[in-house]
């Protein structure tokens, strides 16, 4: 218990001094703020490096700042005590601090809990003693609920809130380039955008530029330590190196139609290994799945999907030629569209992204030359009215058929708040 006292210390500053924190704004806090003073547990999940553990320290220092008590704002990380439990560390916090924790607000924050065996079961019996005046906020590396029974065990106790990486707009908020006129920015803007497509929006890859540095962090402190740390830590897995080469395929061809029964045969798996397989790469953010739209629900899940990559595979991300370059650019809009559906019919007819909110909005994306063919018979078929392409560096509105395309580049398109809301 003395290496958790030592760590409590530690990792629990203001304690013994002011705590002060570098902090970029996050769109995603102003969402997460409004829940702080409900009873419910708030749970912060995402890919590693995110940015989740910056977060959690915003809310200790906005607590502080409102005059909450500093001793009583308790953060713990599991990231290296797997088999400590919750009780464990309040006793030796209680010890520490000579007080037990009953009749005072306190703000318990715990980081990478889902290292933690039963952490669900733990966690109500804590929710269900002391949610009156613990408020509970906790982060992980994967969804939290990739095991069925951790949704279940802690039905209607808990909100969780999804950390993307930095979006376009946070980039630049990052870099500190203020560039609200887009029109007088256009060159800064491109570039700008090329910059970001290489860090991928990870906050700790703002300022790199180095092509080395950025191809060994997305590879050993993102991928490889979901691959052969987190998901074997869960699950129990033959064989890593399928995994792993299953998560290949998709970094090099991103948005590919996935056969289960031709992939399977490649890769000497079941379908059902398989389709086990790509729910942890998804569960665990490392891949994105989307359906194919259709009117019906049913069609909807009996049609293939379509899988991207969070990031990537390192090479294809500074391969020149436009082939490569296409499809990095198409990944990149795919996870900061949050695209869940896409459009493909019997005639190879094929929208990249199918977006619906109020109403249905198509948006295909050409890196290079543009072509209207797919979109217009989507909006022909769905009877939409106007249609979007994301482009490189390409503006432009088409009437074609009484039918609208506007064609914008992608670091404009991002930067219009509309254009993100899901």
């Amino acid at each position: 218990m003395t290496k958790i006292r030592d760590i409590l210390i530690e990792s629990n500053p203001w304690w013994k001094t002011s705590f002060t924190l570098e902090y970029k704004e996050r769109d995603i806090y102003h969402q997460i703020s409004k829940f702080l003073t409900t009873k419910q547990i708030i749970a912060l999940t995402g890919l590693r490096r995110v940015g989740k553990t910056t977060l959690l320290f915003k809310i200790i220092q906005d607590h502080i700042q409102k005059k909450f008590d500093p001793k009583n704002i308790l953060y713990f990380s599991f990231d290296e005590f797997r088999e400590t439990e919750i009780r464990d560390i309040l006793t030796e916090y209680e010890q520490l601090m000579e007080r037990t924790i009953e009749n005072q607000p306190y703000l318990l924050i715990l980081d990478e809990i889902q290292k933690v065996e039963n952490w669900e079961e733990q966690l109500k019996r804590l929710y269900d003693t002391h949610g009156k005046h613990i408020k509970i906020i906790i982060s992980g590396s994967e969804s939290l609920f990739i095991k069925k029974r951790s949704k279940e065990t802690l039905s209607g106790r808990i909100f969780e809130f999804k950390i993307e990486s930095l979006s376009f707009k946070e980039y630049l908020r990052f870099k500190n380039r203020n560039l609200q006129h887009i029109n007088l920015y256009e060159k800064e803007l491109a570039a700008l955008f090329k910059e970001y497509v290489h860090t991928q929006g990870f906050p700790e890859l703002v300022d790199i530029k180095e092509k080395e540095i950025i191809k060994k962090y997305l590879k050993e402190s993102i991928v490889e330590k979901v691959i052969y740390r987190d998901i074997p830590r869960l699950f129990k897995i033959k064989d890593i190196s399928l995994l792993e080469s299953l998560l290949n395929i998709i970094m090099e061809e991103p948005g590919q139609l996935i056969e289960f029964s031709a992939l399977s045969q490649e890769l000497h798996l079941s379908r059902q290994t398989l389709s086990t397989y790509l729910r942890y790469l998804e569960e665990s953010f490392l891949i994105r799945k989307l359906y194919n739209h259709s009117r019906s629900r049913r069609k909807v899940e009996r049609k293939l999907k379509k899988y991207y990559p969070a990031i990537p595979s390192a090479d294809l991300l500074y391969k020149e030629d436009s082939v490569s370059q296409s499809k990095v650019f198409e990944t990149i809009l795919v996870n900061q569209l949050n695209a869940e559906y896409f459009w493909r019919d019997s005639y190879q007819n094929e929208v990249d992204i199918i977006r619906i909110n109020k109403k249905i909005e198509p948006i295909e994306i050409k890196y290079g030359k543009i072509e209207t063919k797919s979109l217009l018979k989507f909006m022909e078929k769905f009877h939409v009215d106007t249609g979007y392409i994301i482009s490189s560096n390409k503006e432009e509105t088409y009437k074609i058929n009484n039918k609208h395309i506007q064609i914008i580049p992608a670091y404009e398109f991002l930067l219009h708040e509309k254009n993100l809301e899901k």
